[in-house]
Parts: structure tokens; sequence; C-alpha cells
């Protein structure tokens, strides 16, 4: 993977985020393969609503969003109506994130979240826009990549540094399961035990331990009047799927294929 963007661009274009979305989105067609099958990316035409690539061989979306700056916890995306109705028709593309730096036109960081990680709970509905804005009482959103759990945060480039095929392929794997869970409460329960676990810190861990994050899962799902049961059901499904090895006497270890 050459990391280096060409700057060489038509020069009709004069502003600069068109310029870099171009740049950024020619980068990616020529030097990333697809990180669910290794095919080969194939660019949508401009313009396209929902994605900007798919892959020719197992025919998945993909959305780029490229900045200068460091990728935060948080990243705007557009219209919050659209990303609630694409995630409940299950149209949402996977979402690569690049981060480049433009002094010398150098990729420093790219990643990709799987569709399946994205969730109500992980969507910010922004404060519509003023009446006096050009496009008054809009309403955006924001990605909440930092309540994302790591192992649906894959990264394929880390400080200008390209990571080989093989490994972008298997963390794609692991966690593949979740493409068959419902895009509701059930996922939104899943996603939220796993980043509990990163929140550990550990590949070993006790229930007890587990149930310090009751008061934040009572927050997060308020209608819920079962907490510490469902915590148990949750473990269950991750041991089921092989994210979790069960010790006996209440212990868990998080898989040898994740990372912790």
């Amino acid at each position: 993977m050459n990391l280096e963007i060409d700057i060489n661009i038509d020069e009709r274009y004069t502003s600069v985020s068109q310029k870099a979305r171009l740049l950024t989105e020619k980068w990616t067609h020529i030097n990333v393969l697809c990180p669910g099958c290794g095919g080969l990316l194939e660019k949508y035409p401009n313009n396209r609503p929902v994605a900007d690539f798919q892959c020719l061989a197992c025919l998945e979306d993909f959305e780029l969003k490229a900045t200068s700056a460091r990728i935060g916890k948080s990243i705007p995306d557009g219209a919050y109506a659209t990303m609630m109705k694409r995630l409940s028709s299950n149209d949402n593309p996977n979402l690569f994130l690049l981060q480049y730096d433009s002094k010398d036109w150098f990729v420093s960081n790219l990643l990709v979240i799987p569709r399946y990680y994205f969730s109500p709970n992980i969507i910010q509905k922004r404060t519509p826009l003023s009446l006096t804005a050009r496009r008054a009482g809009w309403t955006g959103c924001n990605i909440l990549v930092g309540d994302i759990p790591k192992a649906g945060r894959i990264p394929l480039v880390v400080d200008r540094v390209a990571l080989p095929q093989k490994g972008v392929l298997a963390a794609w794997n692991k966690t593949r399961f979740l493409k068959e869970v419902p895009n509701d409460k059930s996922k939104s329960w899943l996603l939220k035990t796993m980043s509990c676990i990163d929140q550990l810190g550990k590949r070993r861990f006790e229930l007890k331990e587990f149930y310090a994050f009751e008061l934040q899962l009572r927050e997060t799902f308020p209608g819920n009047q079962h907490i510490r049961e469902k915590i148990r059901q949750q473990l269950q499904v991750l041991r089921d799927k092989g994210y979790l090895k069960f010790l006996g006497e209440g212990r868990y270890e998080l898989s040898s294929t994740v990372e912790s």
C-alpha cells in the first residue's frame, strides 16, 4: 500500500474541501482492498447519496470520510432522520475513516467500521439549525465513534504504517456474527456489553467486576428492570459466538482471536 496521496488533480476544482475529497477517494480506490474479503473496490459515480465504493467480490458498500484532523470520539454525519432510516432498513454502508497530513499529503491513519456495528445508541442528534439559517430546521447527527467497541474499529493504517491485509481480514471476521443480529435493542445491548468489556481493560474478568457497570447500563437502557440478568444473558451470547470463553465460577476470558 502506497501511503503517499497523488495530488495531481483537474485544475477546475478550486475548493480545498472538494480537492481533498477527490484526492482521498482516488487514493482509496487505488490502494485499499475490501477489508471483508480482500476484493477490489469499485468507485460509485459522484453524488451517490449512500456510499462511495462497492466491493466487486462480496458487494459490500463503503462510505469514506476523510479529515486532516485527528479522528476523534465523535464525527459529524448527515441528516439525523436519514441516518435513523438507514439503520432501521439495514441500508447503512461500512465506514472508512481516513486521516491525512495536508502538509505532505500522506495517509496517517485509516480504519474501517463494519456496518453491523452501527446502532441507534451511537447516533447523536444535533441541535436543529436556527430559523435564520439557509436550511432552517435541518437536523444533523454525530456518529459516536468512541462508543463503538474496539473490535469494531479495525485499523488498516496506524501512524503512517500499513497493516498486513491478513490481519485486517482476521479482525473483520472475528465479529461477523453481529451481521445476523437484528438492528434493534438486542444489538444495542450486545454492543454496549462489548464496550463495557473494553473498559475493563483486561483479558480475564469476573462477573462481579462486570456488575460495576450496572448503573451505566441502567442509564443507557432505562426501561430494563433486570440489568444483572441481562448482563449474564449478553455474556452468554458472546460466549456462544466465540467472543468470550467461560472459565467457570463467574470468570470469563476474551477469546485469543479478540484484541483486548
